[in-house]
């Protein structure tokens, strides 16, 4: 399977990857064969999030024995769950802890902001949980997901290794005003 590096990190990931935002409602055992059938095809990552909750339960238990053959991406801001918001370096701090239990590791390799606007990361207490969790080891490194103007000022902000961000048919903003800014910080 073909991999690349992402962003700004030294992971060698496959260019497709398994996605775990239904996997709450699911069956655990139907998870299990599904992501180990992943992995035996080569697919080095799995991304969750903590407000997927279950989901990222059932993906702990599911590959916690293959752990260091993939690459386990988390993204947090969103504690109870879809629909709430909480950026504060406390509750980011609280949300990887959590993380790391449902997933049953020791470490995430990529934590990623879930979608906060502009001046929530202007003002710092949600980047600066980030970086204090990259400092104990509990993450390998820190990325952004979102779109629009965020995802622009996160990329621009060069605090983030990663941007993880929307392309479709409908929505391809990002072509213009994200991805330059992107592809022109990871070639420095």
């Amino acid at each position: 399977m073909e991999k690349r590096r992402l962003g700004q990190t030294d992971m060698e990931i496959t260019v497709l990857g398994c996605g775990g935002s239904d996997f709450g409602d699911g069956n655990a055992e139907a998870i299990e064969r599904l992501l180990n059938s992943a992995l035996d095809a080569g697919i080095n990552v799995i991304d969750t999030a903590e407000c997927y909750e279950r989901g990222e339960e059932l993906i702990g238990k599911a590959v916690r024995k293959r752990r260091d053959e993939i690459f386990l991406f988390s993204k947090c801001g969103h504690p109870r769950g879809v629909g709430s918001e909480d950026w504060s370096r406390q509750s980011i701090l609280e949300s990887i802890q959590r993380s790391l239990r449902r997933l049953q590791t020791d470490r995430i390799d990529l934590i990623q902001l879930h979608g906060p606007s502009e001046a929530v990361m202007k003002r710092g207490d949600a980047i600066a949980a980030l970086e204090s969790a990259r400092e104990q080891g509990l993450v390998r490194y820190i990325g952004y997901s979102g779109d629009s103007q965020p995802a622009h000022y996160a990329t621009s902000s060069g605090v983030f290794d990663t941007l993880q961000t929307s392309i479709n048919i409908a929505d391809q903003e990002p072509i213009a005003l994200t991805l330059p800014l992107a592809r022109e910080k990871r070639s420095r």
